[in-house]
Formats: C-alpha cells, sequence, structure tokens
C-alpha cells in the first residue's frame, strides 16, 4: 500500500471526529453569542442540568450496564489507576510550571491543580462518540459501548478526587484571603446569587453548585485549623468550633471529653477537616447511575432481567438508550455556550496559562503514551483491546476539568483565571488532539 495513502488515511480517521465535535462547539457558540444569542443563557443552563441529572445518567447505565461483568471488573482495574497516575504526573508537571513560569504566589497552587486534573468524563465521552460513528474507525464492533464503557468506569476516581483532594487545595490561601478581606473574594454580590446569571462556566458540570455552600466554603479552613496547632491564638479564628476539645461546654467526664483526651492533638484537627469534607457530594446522578450499572451488570440474574433485547425491562433500557443519544451534541453545544461569554481578564499571567496548556495538552500525553506503552509491555492490560488503551492515552490528553471552574467559584478562589484558563484549553485542545489522535490510531497498529 502507498505510504502516503496510509499517512492520508490516519490523518483524515483522527480529524473528521473532530470537526465534527468542532461544528457542534461552533454552532453553540453563535446560538449563545451576546450580539445574537439566539439562545439565552438560561436555556444553555438549563440543557446544563438535563445533561447532568438525565442525559449523561442514562448513557453511563445503558453501556456500562450492558459492558460490565464480574471478570471485567477484575481486566479493568488498570483504567482508575491510570486516572491516579495521570493525576500525579500532571501535577509534577504543574508544580514545574509554577517553578519556572512564576505566577502570583497566591495562585501557585491554583497552578499545579490546573494543570494536573483533566477532563475524564463528557469530553472522551464526546470524543469517543464521534470517533465511532466514523466508519474506519479501528476499534471494531461495539465501539460505543465498550468505549463509553471505560470511560464511566474510571470517572468514580475522577469524582473522588474533585470532592475531596480539588475541593481543599482550592481553598483561598491565608495570606490572599487576608489581603483581600471578607468583603471582596468572599462574599458574592446579590447578582452573582442567581442561577441564571452565574457563569455558565461554573455550572456546566455541577449544576445548583450555588447550593452547595457553606460558612467554610470560601475561606482558609484548613489553613486556621493547622495554624491553630502552631500556637496561634483560638480568638483569631472565631467561627471555627473547638469546643469538643474539652475545653470548655462539657466536663470531663463526657463522652467528647474522653475521647479528645485520647485523641492527639494532630489528629483532632485532621478529624475536624475530614468531616468538613463535602464526600456527600460525590453521589451525584452519574456517579449513582455508574453504581447501579456495575451492580447490576455483576448480578447475571439482575443482567439478564434489566439489559439484552429479549430482557423484560428491554423497553425500559431503550428508552433510556434514546435519552443517551442527546449527550454528545448537547455537551458540545453547551462547551460552545461556554467559549461563547470569553475569557475573563484574570491576574496568572500569558507566560502561565501558555505554561499550563504546553504541560497539559503537548507534554503530559507525550509522558501518557510512554506510560500506556510500559502497561502494555508488563501485561498490565487487557489484551487485544485497542478501545482499552484508547481511552487511557485519552485520559492523559483531555484539557483541565471543565468542573474545576465550578469549585474555583465554590471556594471563591481563582475565578477569573479558571474562566480564562480553560477557555485557551479548550481553543487549543481543538490542534493537540488531533495530533494527538493521528498519533494514537497510528500507535494502534504498533500497540
Amino acid at each position: 500500500m502507498d505510504p502516503q495513502v496510509t499517512i492520508h488515511g490516519d490523518w483524515v480517521s483522527a480529524v473528521a471526529p473532530l470537526l465534527k465535535l468542532l461544528c457542534l462547539t461552533v454552532i453553540g457558540l453563535l446560538l449563545a453569542n451576546p450580539r445574537v444569542q439566539v439562545v439565552p443563557r438560561a436555556t444553555f443552563k438549563l440543557l446544563s442540568k438535563l445533561v447532568f441529572a438525565l442525559f449523561l445518567p442514562c448513557l453511563i447505565f445503558v453501556h456500562l450496564g450492558k459492558s460490565v461483568t464480574i471478570d471485567n471488573v477484575l481486566h479493568w482495574w488498570f483504567i482508575p489507576v491510570n486516572v491516579l497516575i495521570s493525576t500525579a504526573i500532571g501535577c509534577i508537571l504543574g508544580y514545574i510550571v509554577a517553578l519556572i513560569c512564576r505566577p502570583p504566589p497566591h495562585l501557585f497552587r491554583f497552578t499545579v491543580i490546573m494543570t494536573g486534573f483533566g477532563n475524564t468524563g463528557n469530553l472522551p465521552i464526546a470524543i469517543i462518540g464521534s470517533v465511532c460513528h466514523t466508519s474506519d474507525h479501528p476499534f471494531g464492533p461495539a465501539c460505543d459501548t465498550k468505549g463509553i464503557a471505560y470511560v464511566s468506569f474510571a470517572q468514580w476516581v475522577a469524582v473522588i478526587l474533585v470532592y475531596t483532594l480539588v475541593y481543599h487545595m482550592m481553598e483561598p490561601p491565608m495570606q490572599f484571603y487576608e489581603i483581600v478581606g471578607e468583603g471582596n473574594e468572599i462574599q458574592e454580590e446579590p447578582e452573582q446569587i442567581s442561577n441564571y446569571s452565574r457563569s455558565l462556566l461554573h455550572e456546566a458540570e455541577w449544576p445548583g453548585m450555588v447550593d452547595k455552600v457553606t460558612e467554610h466554603s470560601k475561606t482558609p479552613f484548613i489553613a486556621r485549623v493547622f495554624m491553630s496547632i502552631s500556637g496561634s491564638s483560638q480568638n483569631t479564628f472565631p467561627d471555627i468550633d473547638f469546643t469538643e476539645e474539652g475545653t470548655s461546654g462539657a466536663g470531663p467526664s463526657s463522652p467528647k471529653s474522653l475521647r479528645c483526651l485520647a485523641e492527639p492533638r494532630m489528629v483532632r484537627r485532621i478529624r475536624v477537616v475530614a468531616e468538613k469534607t463535602p464526600i456527600q457530594h460525590v453521589l451525584q446522578p452519574p456517579t449513582i447511575a455508574s453504581l447501579l450499572a456495575i451492580t447490576i451488570g455483576m448480578v447475571p440474574v439482575l443482567k439478564n432481567f434489566v439489559f439484552g433485547a429479549d430482557s423484560p425491562l428491554s423497553f425500559f433500557t431503550d428508552s433510556l438508550d434514546i435519552l443517551a443519544a442527546a449527550v454528545v451534541p448537547s455537551v458540545m453545544l453547551i462547551l460552545g455556550g461556554m467559549l461563547a461569554e470569553g475569557p475573563k481578564d484574570n491576574a496568572l499571567g500569558i507566560r502561565t496559562i501558555v505554561g499550563i496548556i504546553v504541560a497539559r495538552l503537548l507534554v503530559l500525553p507525550c509522558i501518557g503514551i510512554g506510560v500506556v506503552t510500559l502497561a502494555d509491555k508488563l501485561n498490565l492490560l487487557v489484551e487485544q483491546d485497542h478501545m482499552y488503551r484508547f481511552v487511557l492515552s485519552l485520559q492523559y490528553s483531555t484539557p483541565s476539568a471543565i468542573l474545576l471552574g465550578a469549585i474555583a467559584s465554590l471556594r471563591g478562589y481563582g475565578v477569573k483565571e479558571a474562566s480564562a484558563l480553560l477557555f485557551w484549553q479548550h481553543i487549543c485542545a481543538v490542534f493537540s488532539l488531533s495530533l494527538y489522535l493521528i498519533a494514537y490510531f497510528k500507535l494502534m497498529s504498533f500497540i
């Protein structure tokens, strides 16, 4: 075969799916353009809620439920592990970027976070859906079902990381909190509280975020808790309740006092922080759909009852499948609406933005190819499954998670910087993903 024809075929196979997604994004951008605004921003917010609460859970439940078995769960173990590996490598790259590019001191941790945590949900699902609708893809039959099942199986790890580690890492730094005072970043303007005036970016993957605000959401809670250990006066932090330490309130014979007397001071502080971690938010509709799909899929009797052409509930799963088809176009239209809002003024600096983009979209995917290849050589991956390797590689190639913008808004830390950075990352991802999809398709013949 002519090598030029092969190269041309790889190029078309890799770029065509992205061009489809780009067309949907441009349509969303035009519909949400402030000058035209054929579709108001409030409509995009409602569409985002539908994706989050209905379309995406239906997609995950149908495709993951059909694919998962006890044997598959045992063979897919490297998918969630790969999320942890890609996140750890991304954070190391983010730390290097922060050292080289020297962002403002209060945005050092922000730089690490935005480089380390990628989009492991909606965007990979959209890419896989588009790739599988291309006639010459290299993934064989059941492309859609396998790919979405693999992505869904990885999502629960990313969700736990976001609602625990990222949530605490995104708290406002103590020195920045003291500089801005409690009247700027911490207090929201009345018009910002409205669901319909809040930026689309900040609710695109976490609708109803404003309802999750707590008394410590926008304060450096961990810093204040652990500063109290080093001898700072408790009076400096009057809004933190340490009464169960036994210094006030209940007498020394009470159960709480006995527990706290036996509990080391550091352990006590860690427990206080753990109690303030919003782990309850992990149980969102997509996560619940994943857990249901895995549970039903691992029990043959239940699986035969729910899934399959001859199953008693086939009419129900077919209905969910119809709803699931709306995920890809909806997600890309929402992304277009988000980009229509444009980048925000920010204090991050061009040098740091470029550094994060280069590290996240160019360097990390190269490292990812090495990690996946090494894992394959060590026989850690499912044999002869190109889609498995494609999903693993894709976890290194996506821009930062849009959910980080919602967390930034919830914590009152780096909100404008997150908006600007996510805007430019998604613009640049069109070109970087094209490049790496070509590389991944080419590598399929060698791995």
